[in-house]
């Protein structure tokens, strides 16, 4: 849904034209941040990890006995559709609850839409085409939007990852994609967040933590899937 005019684009074929005898793989960018991870990263080593890539969207990359998880379509981990509030609103339809609300672009949304509903705020995100850095950096100088819009997004982030630990009981949750990064700090009030609502056997020996591998994760993915598809 954040690549305008890319429904049913064939992207492989366009790339085969230029590669030619060179064989191609495409997989999901949720896929290759787990098999990166794997390979070279914090899930090195485990069976039973999931890379939780927050940016732009929201997505997850989840190996379950040593294996990415599918599902029956090929589109299991688009967990930015989790259903973490009621009512159901709109705003959902196009990318999801969760991604809606604490995605990268979600974070903006919200901190846009309780700038433009309190008349009495002055702070530093008035008067601006808002980003989600934008709100990080307010976030740093106390604003009161900033950290009302950050600590609905921690919520949500523990809600999620309880709701993982909870279905998966993974070894491993790993963070990463544009917002983490910043958001990165707080893992620590995540994670208390998420002992809120998970299984708590399971919540007790998860471990959460950042990506070793932070923008490389998703390359190195996509480089072991060049790995496994080369012509001997």
């Amino acid at each position: 849904p954040n690549i305008s005019g890319w429904e049913n684009y064939p992207l492989r074929h366009k790339v085969e034209q230029v590669t030619g005898s060179i064989p191609v793989s495409i997989d999901s960018d949720r896929a290759c941040y787990i098999l990166g991870e794997a390979w070279k990263g914090s899930a090195k080593g485990c069976n039973d990890a999931i890379f939780l890539s927050v940016g732009t969207g929201i997505g997850a990359g989840i190996m379950t006995g040593g294996q990415v998880l599918r599902g029956a379509h090929d589109i299991a981990g688009a967990i930015g559709w989790l259903a973490l509030e009621r009512p159901f609103r709109d705003e959902f339809i196009s990318a999801g609850c969760f991604e809606g609300m604490a995605s990268g672009e979600g974070i903006a949304k919200q901190a846009r839409k309780f700038v433009a509903e309190d008349e009495d705020y002055h702070g530093t995100l008035k008067g601006r085409d808002i980003t989600a850095h934008d709100v990080f950096d307010a976030f740093e100088n106390d604003d009161p939007i900033a950290r009302k819009v950050i600590s609905s997004a921690i919520e949500l982030w523990g809600m999620a990852i309880a709701n993982l630990v909870s279905l998966f009981d993974t070894e491993k949750i790993i963070l990463g994609g544009g917002v983490f990064g910043p958001a990165a700090r707080f893992i620590p009030d995540i994670r208390k967040e998420a002992e809120k609502w998970a299984q708590p056997v399971s919540m007790k020996l998860v471990e959460i933590e950042a990506s070793s591998l932070h923008d490389k994760a998703g390359l190195y993915g996509a480089g072991l899937l060049a790995l496994r598809n080369r012509k001997i």
